[in-house]
């Protein structure tokens, strides 16, 4: 964990052994760290919990809320494994347009402020089945969760590539899903019976936003309520009109007119920074401003697994061994948000001599904590190294880090929480 928030993984390319030995540490410690990331006993959802318990206690995080809901975003991010042999996980790569083969995780994030910065905190962490590591295995697992572990306030964020179907399936209790551009829906009412013909069996079809289909122009359906609502641009500190339409009580194109259907609303926002209207499906009952910013808060999920890839270098990884490639990307991702909200906690840094005017972000102290030895804290001396045994019991023993125990400082606060792991 050290050896990724200190940079290390930037220089080696992702090789672990490269790693650890240009973050100081001795072949004797490199081997026993080696074999604590494949061998040891130890959770990821352990430290995950101890993180989450000292951001509480030591930091200004505070999650959002938008009329008593808060958010929680959930998406699925990929490790790219292209030459990894044997493994039979795929997932669609956008650039490439195919499947490739990746290990893949479910991330749960809340989002929050930190010292006026928007910022996620992981809650849980879903890796893939070893043998059945599918996207839609995965998919499926996310939701579930979701529909179990939602809290009373809370309301789950679902980018488009979660399928509506699959949310009312597991019955989500509430949740915002982004929805394609050309999708339709009907009403739950059926429509006039004409004279002659088969009686109609699903409502009228309403297309939210006009497209054309070929070579003609279909025309958008009247919403049933309009109107426009004001934002604060963050970055440019300008106040906006978004205007919207809604259809409420729809369901489904595919679902015929029935009592006791799972009806729900459609949002469509003109945002005037962006070039294409959002498209948003909710069992919310709330304001269609309320709706609006709890979906724009589902963006920072994705700075999770940026700042494991870009950020630490872990999106290239040499470990080959079923249980480290596991391992090692759940710890890039815990170690992603520690570093995205310690950046935000502490004073800026400046990332060099033209920096006159810092900002607290990931970049600037990704190289600061190369500057802080780990062989400096001797209070984790007696928790990383091992004590001496008897040259006549076993000749391979395990030398113990040298220095002397001492207190620990005020900066080590988050140490003496006890989230460091044993590898």
């Amino acid at each position: 964990m050290w050896t990724m928030v200190s940079g290390a993984f930037l220089r080696s390319r992702g090789a672990v052994h490269s790693a650890l030995q240009q973050a100081g540490f001795t072949p004797d410690e490199i081997r026993r760290s080696w074999q604590a990331l494949r061998y040891g006993v130890w959770s990821n959802d352990e430290l995950l919990q101890r993180w989450r318990a000292w951001v509480a206690a030591e930091t200004t995080w505070r999650p959002h809320e938008y009329e008593g809901w808060r958010p929680v975003a959930i998406d699925i991010t990929a490790f790219w494994r292209p030459r990894l042999q044997g493994w039979i996980g795929r997932y669609f790569h956008q650039l490439a347009q195919r499947l490739m083969p990746a290990v893949v995780f479910g991330v749960v994030t809340e989002v929050g402020q930190n010292a006026g910065q928007r910022v996620p905190l992981l809650r849980r962490i879903l890796p893939g089945a070893i043998y059945a590591n599918t996207a839609a295995e995965l998919e499926q697992r996310l939701l579930r969760w979701a529909s179990r572990q939602l809290g009373p306030q809370e309301v789950a964020l679902f980018d488009a590539g979660f399928k509506l179907q699959q949310l009312q399936e597991e019955n989500v209790p509430r949740f915002v899903l982004r929805l394609a551009k050309n999708c339709t829906v009907r009403r739950n009412v059926l429509p006039l019976r004409k004279r002659r013909g088969r009686p109609p069996e699903y409502g009228e079809r309403l297309r939210p936003l006009p497209r054309r289909y070929r070579g003609r122009r279909l025309i958008a359906s009247a919403p049933d309520v309009s109107g426009s609502f004001t934002v604060k641009d963050h970055d440019q500190g300008e106040i906006i009109t978004v205007n919207f339409h809604g259809w409420q009580d729809v369901v489904r194109s595919d679902q015929k007119v029935a009592m006791g259907q799972a009806t729900f609303t459609v949002w469509v926002f003109f945002d005037p920074r962006f070039q294409d209207p959002l498209v948003l499906a909710t069992n919310l009952d709330a304001a269609a401003a309320t709706i609006y910013q709890l979906y724009h808060d589902r963006w920072p999920v994705e700075q999770v697994p940026q700042a494991a890839k870009q950020m630490l270098g872990l999106q290239r990884q040499f470990v080959f061994a079923p249980t480290s490639v596991y391992r090692l990307p759940q710890l890039a991702l815990l170690l992603g948000n520690v570093l995205t909200i310690m950046a935000t906690q502490l004073p800026p840094v400046p990332s060099g001599y033209w920096d006159r005017r810092p900002k607290k972000r990931q970049a600037a102290y990704d190289g600061r904590w190369a500057g802080r030895n780990f062989q400096t804290r001797t209070h984790w001396t007696g928790e990383f190294g091992k004590k001496r045994r008897s040259a006549g019991t076993c000749r391979g023993v395990w030398r113990p880090i040298g220095g002397c125990h001492g207190s620990p400082t005020g900066a080590d606060r988050f140490i003496q929480a006890g989230f460091g792991p044993h590898c």
